[in-house]
């Protein structure tokens, strides 16, 4: 049976929430459908999750870095310096899925076919992690097992001494505050936030990324290029959302513009990059954002509180506190498959 197509009615409506009204032109040499011109359209104001490089000198927090070059993510710390907007801009566009059930792992850029899974990533970055056909990596085996992370475990490696997880009034434990967090915790959190799982809302870590971060303290394996994969395509569906205070603007953003830009460029097509990164984690940036702030003794802060919509919204543009769990589960599928 042929593969079932996306409502274009429920489509339009998400294209008119970013301010259009009508079907523009199809852009055949940009574009690589009437739809995908659509999907230009909306997304066309977005801005983006730019990654960050890591930049320490070799005597400067030595665990960091050793964990770093025992993983082999040498190029994961070191994307290049300035990305082309247009050029992953229209890598989105034609990487957006038109039709269900069909999980198409390749976009399309100025006519050539650009792949993005798993395995494609996995040798742009140098092939971090072999895995045999089917088998599944550490962390994600101990993401699908009954009984899952120690959570005291957790507090005890990623808080600072008299810390814990925030709660919700009935004392679930849900995140883990910045204050709160141990400094190679938060260096591995502004790391992970830019170039793994990018998200601007970087004042805490819900539960599945503390997970990830203790599975990458305890060194479990983790296939970074199949998160990298997944989450490039949670970006490339993502549905268009209104800014809160300015109805022109979008509140959205497109992550893994370095890496995008770099892998167009090892297909053989020509960029131009004109933007650049973030700042690198140095030594002073660790001691300026990276230190904790909270007084021994101090309460952990509430978590039932949400954030002003704007701040949700980011923090959530997949679902984020089911973001991990939705890319494991897709992983585990996948391997499965």
């Amino acid at each position: 049976m042929a593969p079932r197509k996306l409502s274009t009615k429920r489509y339009r409506r998400d294209a008119a929430a970013e301010g259009t009204s009508a079907a523009p032109e199809f852009d055949s040499h940009r574009c690589r459908s009437a739809e995908h011109q659509q999907r230009f359209e909306a997304i066309k104001g977005w801005s983006f999750h730019r990654e960050i490089r890591v930049q320490l000198r070799n005597d400067e927090y030595a665990d960091f870095q050793e964990e770093i070059a025992r993983r082999r993510w040498t190029s994961l710390v070191t994307p290049r310096a300035k990305f082309d907007p247009n050029i992953v801009l229209e890598f989105y566009v034609n990487a957006w899925p038109t039709e269900e059930d069909v999980r198409d792992m390749r976009s399309r850029v100025r006519g050539q076919w650009i792949p993005f899974d798993a395995d494609v990533l996995s040798q742009f970055l140098g092939d971090p992690l072999v895995l045999e056909k089917g088998q599944e990596c550490e962390f994600s085996q101990r993401r699908n097992q009954a009984d899952e992370f120690d959570e005291e475990a957790i507090t005890q490696l990623l808080c600072i001494p008299g810390q814990d997880f925030a709660r919700t009034a009935t004392g679930r434990q849900v995140r883990i505050m910045h204050t709160s967090m141990t400094t190679l915790t938060q260096m591995w959190m502004t790391l992970l936030l830019s170039n793994v799982l990018p998200n601007d809302h970087n004042s805490d870590l819900p539960l599945p990324k503390c997970q990830l971060v203790y599975a990458i303290l305890t060194r479990m394996s983790v296939h970074v290029a199949q998160l990298i994969a997944d989450a490039i395509y949670l970006f490339a569906g993502m549905p268009p959302t209104r800014h809160p205070l300015d109805p022109d603007k979008s509140i959205r953003a497109l992550g893994f513009p370095a890496l995008i830009t770099g892998l167009c460029q090892s297909f053989g097509f020509p960029v131009t990059p004109s933007k650049v990164i973030r700042p690198p984690i140095t030594r002073a940036f660790i001691e300026k954002y990276c230190m904790p702030r909270q007084a021994q003794g101090d309460a952990p802060q509430a978590a039932d509180a949400l954030p002003p919509p704007h701040q949700a919204d980011l923090a959530g543009s997949f679902g984020m506190e089911r973001y991990l769990q939705h890319l494991v589960r897709q992983q585990a599928t996948n391997h499965r498959g």
